[in-house]
């Protein structure tokens, strides 16, 4: 297996854990339930595990920028599908211009490394 593949699958194995552990967030109840607050660090822990082995052949900038964007849209999904959390129409506006702005800065600026 190529190490770009390994290195972007192991990118969204880190984005699908953090959009897990952020969806766990709320159900801890501001850290007063012990079970949802540990399967939650549990699942940032290895979200951060995956990432760290996804900047082997990654840079930095370019996984950010991934891991923000597919972040961002999967959050407002989970949000969206399994809270019943309503987004209207400016909050998917800022949404795109959110995504848009990391898709800009990281294809095409000199100052992030590709």
């Amino acid at each position: 297996m190529s190490p770009a593949l390994i290195a972007y699958g192991a990118l969204g194995f880190a984005i699908l854990f953090e959009v897990s552990g952020s969806a766990l967030l709320m159900k801890t109840e501001q850290f007063t339930r012990p079970l949802p607050t540990l399967v939650m660090a549990l699942l940032y822990a290895i979200s951060f595990y995956c990432l760290s082995h996804a900047l082997k052949g990654i840079p930095l900038s370019i996984a950010y920028a991934i891991w923000a964007g597919l972040g961002i849209i999967l959050t407002a999904l989970v949000g969206l599908l399994i809270f019943r959390q309503p987004i209207d129409t400016p909050a998917m506006i800022g949404i795109g211009l959110i995504v848009s702005g990391v898709l800009v800065i990281n294809l095409f600026s000199h100052t992030a490394s590709h």
